[in-house]
C-alpha cells in the first residue's frame, strides 16, 4: 500500500494574497465601473450590463467583495444593471420589514429587510 501525501508528485498549491495597492484599484475600479453603469443605463443598458459584468469579474480576480449599495443595482439571477422602476418591480411590505425587489428581465426576487430609523432625540 503506497502514501499518497509523502509522494513529490502531490503538492499544496500556495496562494498569494494581492499586494494592497492592488486591491485598492480593484475597489476604485469597481465603484467607476458602477458609477458608468447607472450613467449609461438610459441610452445603452447592454452597455451598463456589460459594465456590471466587468465589475464582478474584477471582484473575482481579487477577491473583493462589492460594496452593499452597489449589489443592490445588479440582478444576482441574470447579472444585469437593476434601475427600479425601468426595469425592476419594487415592492414593500411593512408588515414582515421587507424590500422585495423583482428583476424584469428574469423575474428572480430579492429580498432586502429595513427596519425604521432611530428617532433622534431633541
Amino acid at each position: 500500500m503506497t502514501d499518497l501525501n509523502k509522494g513529490s508528485q502531490f503538492k499544496k498549491r500556495r496562494r498569494s494574497k494581492k499586494p494592497t495597492d492592488q486591491i485598492q484599484v480593484a475597489v476604485e475600479r469597481i465603484e467607476i465601473l458602477f458609477e458608468q453603469a447607472e450613467g449609461a443605463f438610459k441610452d445603452n443598458p447592454e452597455l451598463s450590463d456589460r459594465y456590471v459584468e466587468i465589475a464582478r469579474k474584477i471582484s473575482m480576480k481579487y477577491n473583493v467583495p462589492i460594496a452593499q449599495r452597489y449589489k443592490k443595482r445588479f440582478c444576482r439571477g441574470c447579472n444585469k444593471y437593476i434601475s427600479c422602476g425601468a426595469n425592476a418591480r419594487v415592492r414593500l411590505n411593512s408588515q414582515r420589514k421587507y424590500i422585495l425587489i423583482t428583476c424584469e428581465n428574469c423575474g428572480k426576487k430579492m429580498r432586502y429587510g429595513y427596519t425604521k430609523p432611530a428617532k433622534a432625540d431633541e
